[in-house]
């Protein structure tokens, strides 16, 4: 437990990432392997479950520390981070544990859900008791389960590739389902993530090594391969003929697994969501064995000629139950573009053109309806050149789609974002774009902790002849550090009021907020709801009173009905 608190705090302090390689690198090179098997699972980006309500966290660390209520809430305020404020009030430990990550995680963490809060209490006064500040911190953070750190899963693959000596994409591709919650993290797994090249897994090495999941786990599917923002002129690309281009979905990408005659669908998250979606682990059903597909699970009703806002989507996203009415209320379908394994033979290393002809056939062989409503292959755009392009793009709209994908005809299916096996471009639209109002501020997480960074916005509503600011969005990225600073700072001179960690400010500033759709929300009081809202500029040149309206926001709306 030591060297992980140590590990976080390490990860946490540093933006480089020379530091936080040579520091993952450090850790895993002298951790016990069930002791890094858990590490890993986190780093990865694995969830731990809420073990303790945030509540009996906040009142038994309160009353072991002797403070009054309106005393802890105000510490609270002032850190920002409710893990980091139960570390700094706490007496200091009076014995010291040398249990190991594994230990603390296995008998104690995830032994506290239904625990009785008298007891609760005895043993997280025991626990806190044990541990020097780090480790007090990281514990409440998994038992909270507000754990989170500043490291990319990339990181930590290039990490346990380094001491493995392994080339890292072969790491990527065993790590592909690491953080199932399903499977529990443990030496023998994590022995099996760092083991040698064994016999046959080098035939292909370098840029274009893979590694096929094993027998022991036929439900896995590959690493992504992502696509690169274009931001250059696509002309410098050449003959657009060396392309095969697409439209670029707004779904979940996700991968269609059939082997052993099962079914599972992954999400790019690494979230198995087969049972989120039904029908189309039906299709995979009707799908010959030995077959991986990647594409984009869409809303998309049966016969419908485009398909529908991501936000149909949503529902079937949070709901822990779904009902007749939500998988009518939302359907989906899978839209693929490319085909992984047919027949049980990885197809990574064959050129894109030729899977996509063999994506073609597949899709020609399955039952009608099915294919129909059900697996729609990626429709390919043509045009004699870059500006016809360009012509169709700003269409990207008015189709619900987010802009052109450019893949090289040639390209082979790499791991992750690289350019070494052929080069996937997303030349997507520019995003909406409003000047709103600061009115809302909260403090960040992490290293910003100490920080006002998350941020609500509005615009102006002029109904009834009465000029009033509507919050329609939060944002938190897209500044810089020291506008953050700056922006903190301004926030603390004009606070009216707050509300628990939340700040009201008088409102000053104007900011250039994007987006990439809108739709309307009868659940928000400006009744629209915005994706992936961020801070594109702060409009310092701007007066409040030229920030946009509602109206104008409800008008994206129109004008991409019409």
């Amino acid at each position: 437990m030591k060297r992980f608190a140590a590990l976080y705090t390490a990860l946490d302090a540093t933006t480089s990432t020379h530091d936080k390689l040579e520091a993952l690198t450090s850790y895993f090179s002298a951790a016990e392997p069930e002791d890094a098997a858990w590490a890993s699972y986190f780093l990865a980006g694995g969830k731990p479950r809420q073990s303790v309500p945030t509540r009996l966290l906040s009142e038994i660390a309160r009353e072991r520390a002797g403070l009054p209520p309106w005393l802890f809430e105000e510490s609270y305020h002032a850190v920002g981070d409710l893990a980091e404020t139960i570390a700094h009030i706490l007496p200091p430990a009076q014995r010291t544990s040398e249990l190991g990550l594994t230990q603390w995680i296995e008998q104690r963490v995830l032994t506290l859900r239904g625990v009785p809060p008298e007891e609760l209490r005895t043993r997280l006064l025991s626990y806190w008791d044990e541990l020097d500040w780090g480790g007090r911190f990281l514990l409440t953070k998994l038992i909270g389960g507000g754990f989170r750190v500043g490291v990319a899963r990339q990181l930590v693959v290039r990490a346990l590739a380094e001491v493995a000596g392994v080339d890292h994409k072969r790491v990527a591709q065993r790590m592909v389902g690491w953080t199932d919650s399903h499977q529990k993290p443990d030496a023998a797994r994590y022995l099996r993530l760092i083991a040698p090249d064994v016999t046959g897994e080098g035939t292909q090495t370098g840029e274009h090594a893979h590694e096929p999941p094993g027998d022991s786990d036929p439900g896995l599917p590959y690493p992504f391969f992502l696509a690169h923002p274009l931001q250059a002129d696509p002309a410098t690309l050449g003959d657009p003929s060396h392309w095969l281009i697409e439209w670029k979905w707004d779904g979940i990408r996700a991968q269609l697994v059939k082997r052993g005659g099962r079914v599972w669908l992954w999400s790019r998250g690494e979230d198995l969501i087969t049972d989120r979606f039904p029908e189309v682990a039906a299709l995979g059903d009707a799908l010959p064995d030995g077959h991986v597909i990647d594409g984009e699970i869409l809303a998309w009703e049966p016969g419908a000629a485009a398909p529908l806002p991501f936000a149909r989507l949503q529902p079937r996203i949070a709901r822990k139950t779904l009902t007749k009415k939500a998988l009518a209320d939302s359907p989906a379908a899978l839209l693929a573009y490319d085909l992984l394994e047919a027949q049980g033979q990885d197809l990574r290393m064959t050129p894109l053109v030729e899977r996509r002809a063999r994506l073609d056939e597949l899709a020609a062989a399955v039952d009608g309806t099915l294919a129909r409503d059900l697996l729609r292959v990626s429709p390919l755009v043509s045009a004699p050149d870059w500006h016809a392009l360009a012509a169709l793009r700003e269409e990207s709209r008015a189709r619900g789609v987010e802009g052109l994908m450019l893949k090289q005809r040639e390209s082979l299916y790499g791991v992750g974002r690289t350019k070494a096996s052929g080069t996937w471009w997303k030349w997507k639209i520019d995003p909406y774009a409003v000047d709103a109002v600061l009115v809302y501020a909260q403090r960040g997480h992490g290293r910003r902790a100490s920080l006002y960074t998350d941020f609500t916005f509005a615009v102006w509503d002029e109904a009834n002849g009465v000029r009033t600011l509507v919050p329609f969005a939060k944002a938190y990225s897209g500044l810089t550090d020291e506008e953050m600073r700056q922006v903190d700072a301004i926030v603390r001179k004009t606070t009216v009021e707050k509300f628990g960690p939340v700040r009201s400010v008088t409102p000053t500033q104007v900011f250039e907020i994007g987006f990439e759709g809108i739709q309307p929300s009868p659940r928000h009081k400006s009744g629209v709801a915005v994706r992936f809202p961020r801070m594109l500029r702060w409009r310092t040149d701007k007066q409040i009173d030229d920030a946009d309206t509602l109206a104008m926001l409800k008008g994206f709306i129109d004008n991409r009905a019409g």
